[in-house]
């Protein structure tokens, strides 16, 4: 793939293969293949959510408590 690959991405192509699945649109020899991508989706969206998770709490660790003033 030669797109940069954004949780937003990730998050849509994981609901069409999940649709896919429930929808019982995947043959069964295309059924590994559609789990083995949401697998990899789920690992890179779980990332990236534990990343911004990350930047958001030192971000917010920087701004003084207004509250005890």
């Amino acid at each position: 793939m030669t797109d940069e690959l954004t949780y937003e991405s990730a998050y849509s192509e994981l609901d069409k293969i999940y649709q896919e699945i429930n929808n019982e649109q995947v043959s069964v020899d295309l059924l590994a293949e559609k789990v083995k991508r949401a697998a990899v989706l789920i690992q890179f969206c779980q990332s990236k959510l534990r990343t911004t998770e990350d930047e958001i709490n030192k971000i917010l660790s920087g701004i003084p408590d207004q509250t005890n003033q």
